[in-house]
């Protein structure tokens, strides 16, 4: 009998999706408070009604994060990706709106291209190198000026020295306020990301601890088991012999010709029950030993440690994994031991020596009637 628990990698796409949902109420809460700033702080004109209405869509996304997490569909990597691409376009649409290129925040194109590069694997941080690229080009050229704010390139007719001297002023002071905000909110998102990421590996330091020695503890006890069960073994072939000729004495010799012999093969014989039953127990120890070497663990994890398992014996063979998500499999729990493992690589390696390793093999996982199903298909 089993019960219900997500695929491991599921749970880490989806602590992956709930890192991204923070992090981008952080970036809303900064770009709120520089939009405020400027505006209100350093009376630059900014087209307030189409950035407040890009920030309203962001929050769209972000809302639709919050109630995407509270559902039990699997978290892909193409999601995740889907949504930092969003994250992107509407900070493309901002810094359009602001300034473009000339904008002392563009720097914050690091941020989804950072956060690419830890979450996802290596090609989407490709993707998304090429994709800021781009856009930082696009915005060289396109973008909406901001007159108000711009230094002085060509000077038109009537315009007073004092005014121009001010607007390179404001333009100045926008920069610096601009690398300032930039290093603060920079600072803010390493601290708090490096505080969680060290935390993360210290956790995973104890789980690979915690993880040897329970495989070094298993390791013991099967080597005691089949210790036993091989010293029961090799005892209980001279015992059978010695239980025969002591039966044969006793048939040799008469008891009334011989009664001091007899009562010492009647000793011989009780001893040698004794020797028996001594086996039997520590037999049976073994058995037990071996059965308890096995722990009731999340499935998910179990099936998560045979893969990497076999993953590490045939990396060249591709794996095409399918997870049926349902309420049985949420928190689905099993009796896993080392010879259950070892029946499943073997399977999984029979299925990928017959299949073209273009093809693969499949794995289908799926949760039903009280019952985990495995279903390893070959080509």
């Amino acid at each position: 009998m089993i019960e219900p628990a997500l695929p491991k990698t599921e749970i880490s796409a989806r602590d992956n999706l709930k890192w991204l949902f923070i992090l981008r109420n952080l970036m809303l809460a900064g770009e709120s408070l520089l939009i405020v700033l400027t505006v209100y702080g350093m009376d630059i004109p900014l087209p307030q009604d189409s950035l407040w209405l890009v920030i309203g869509a962001i929050g769209a996304v972000n809302l639709y994060t919050w109630l995407r997490l509270k559902t039990d569909a699997p978290v892909t990597e193409l999601e995740i990706f889907t949504q930092i691409l969003l994250d992107v376009l509407g900070l493309t649409t901002l810094l359009y709106l602001t300034g473009g290129a000339t904008n002392p925040m563009i720097w914050i194109y690091l941020l989804p291209l950072i956060l690419t590069g830890i979450i996802l694997p290596h090609a989407y941080t490709w993707y998304m190198v090429i994709l800021t690229t781009s856009l930082y080009t696009f915005l060289i050229t396109y973008h909406a000026p901001l007159p108000a704010i711009e230094p002085r390139f060509s000077e038109t007719a009537g315009m007073h020295d004092h005014v121009l001297a001010i607007r390179e002023k404001n333009y100045f002071n926008l920069h610096i306020f601009g690398m300032w905000f930039g290093f603060v909110f920079s600072a803010g998102i390493v601290a708090y990301f490096v505080v969680e990421l060290s935390n993360t590996l210290r956790e995973q330091e104890r789980k690979i601890a915690e993880i040897q020695a329970k495989q070094l503890r298993d390791e013991r006890v099967v080597a005691l088991g089949t210790l036993a069960a091989s010293a029961a073994h090799d005892m209980g072939t001279p015992l059978g012999t010695i239980a025969i000729l002591v039966y044969e004495l006793e048939q040799t010799y008469p008891p009334h010709r011989f009664p001091d012999l007899l009562e010492k093969i009647h000793i011989i014989q009780k001893q040698v029950v004794r020797c028996k039953e001594a086996l039997s127990v520590m037999s049976a120890s073994a058995g037990e030993m071996r059965a308890e070497s096995g722990q009731v663990m999340a499935a998910s994890t179990y099936i998560d440690e045979v893969l990497h398992q076999w993953r590490s014996q045939r990396p060249d063979i591709k794996l095409n994994l399918s997870v049926i998500p349902n309420d049985r499999l949420m928190q689905a729990q099993i009796l896993a031991d080392r010879t259950q493992t070892h029946s499943l690589i073997n399977i999984l390696n029979n299925a990928a020596d017959v299949s073209p390793k273009d093809k693969g093999i499949d794995l289908r996982i799926d949760c039903r009637d009280q019952q985990l199903h495995l279903e390893i298909r070959d080509y």
